[in-house]
C-alpha cells in the first residue's frame, strides 16, 4: 500500500471512530527493513501498511494491540536491535513510536512525496502491465490513449492514475508539467514518433523512454534529425527501455524492466537518463 493511500485510510478510520494505533519508524541505523518515516496502522482486527515485516513487525503489532485492549493513550517509543534476540539478522537498530491514532497524529503525518510524475502513452498490453505494477508506489500517472475502450474500468484503476482519451495523443504532451517523465509505448510507430518529437521539442522533460529495439531507435533518430531535432536532445531519448540483465518480450517482463528503470532513476535524482539503455527486451 502506498504511503498516500495509507494516510487516507488513517483519516477514514479516524472519521468513523475506529480505534487504532499508529506505528512509525522514528530512526533506523545500519541495515534495517524499512527507513525512518515508514508507518503502519494497527487496529484490533486489522493491520495496514508495514514497517518491514518479520519479528520486529510482529512485536510492534503485539505492543499496539495490548495498548488498545487496555485503552492506553500514552505515546511509546521502543528501540529494537535487529539481532538474534529478536529473531532477525539485519544487524541494525530501529526506534519505533507507537501512539494512538488521533487528529493531532494525522495532522503531523506529512503528505507523501511522489517519486515521479509519469505521462504514459499507450494502453496496450505493456501499458496495462506497467499500471498494475505501479499500484502501491507513490507516484502520479497520466495515462493516455487514442482508443477509449482500451482502459480498464475506473474502479479497477490504481487511485494515482488518471486516464485521458484523446484523438491526438501527441497533443497531450503540451499539458505535462516541466520535468515530467514520459514513457511512450502506443500501438502505432507513427504515433510514437509524433509523441517523441513533441516531447523533444519541449525539451523540459525529466525522462523520455520509448519502447522498441535498437533498430527502431536508429530509424527514429534518422527521421527526427531530418525534422531538425537537436543531437543533444536526441541523446536523452532512452530506447530500448528497461534495465540491464532482464531479457524477454513478454509484456509483463518488459513492464517489470521498465518500472525497475523508473524506480532506479527516482532513487538517483542527480543522474540524467540518456540514450544508453541496456536491454533489447521490447522490440515492437
Amino acid at each position: 500500500m502506498s504511503d498516500a493511500r495509507l494516510r487516507r485510510l488513517a483519516g477514514d478510520w479516524l472519521a468513523h471512530g475506529r480505534r487504532a494505533h499508529l506505528v512509525e519508524v522514528l530512526d533506523a541505523q545500519g541495515s534495517t527493513p524499512r527507513e525512518a518515516g515508514a508507518r503502519m496502522l494497527v487496529s484490533a482486527d486489522a493491520v495496514e501498511g508495514t514497517i518491514g515485516g518479520g519479528h520486529l513487525e510482529l512485536e510492534a503489532i503485539s505492543v499496539a494491540r495490548e495498548a488498545l485492549r487496555h485503552g492506553e493513550h500514552a505515546v511509546m517509543e521502543r528501540r529494537f536491535v535487529l539481532g538474534p534476540s529478536l529473531g532477525q539478522c539485519c544487524g541494525g537498530t530501529v526506534t519505533l513510536r507507537i501512539a494512538p491514532l488521533d487528529a493531532e497524529r494525522l495532522a503531523a503525518w506529512p503528505l507523501p512525496h511522489a517519486r515521479f510524475h509519469l505521462w504514459l502513452y499507450g494502453a496496450g498490453h505493456v501499458g496495462q502491465a506497467i499500471v498494475r505494477l505501479l499500484e502501491g508506489i507513490d507516484c502520479e500517472v497520466v495515462w493516455i490513449d487514442e482508443r477509449e475502450g482500451e482502459f480498464p474500468e475506473p474502479a479497477a484503476l490504481p487511485e494515482q492514475v488518471t486516464t485521458v482519451y484523446s484523438d491526438r495523443a501527441d497533443d497531450e504532451v503540451r499539458d505535462a508539467a516541466p520535468g515530467a517523465w514520459h514513457l511512450v509505448l502506443t500501438h502505432s510507430h507513427d504515433l510514437d514518433l509524433r509523441i517523441v518529437e513533441a516531447v523533444l521539442r519541449r525539451g523540459d522533460f525529466g525522462f523520455l523512454g520509448l519502447i522498441g529495439s535498437t533498430t527502431k531507435r536508429a530509424r527514429f533518430e534518422h527521421r527526427l534529425r531530418e525534422r531538425g531535432i537537436d543531437e543533444v536532445l536526441l541523446q536523452r531519448l532512452v530506447c530500448p527501455i528497461g534495465i540491464e540483465g532482464i531479457v524477454g518480450k513478454h509484456p509483463e517482463v518488459v513492464a517489470v524492466s521498465a518500472v525497475a528503470q523508473l524506480l532506479r532513476l527516482s532513487s538517483q535524482p542527480s543522474q540524467t537518463a540518456t540514450a544508453g539503455s541496456s536491454t533489447d527486451a521490447s522490440s515492437t
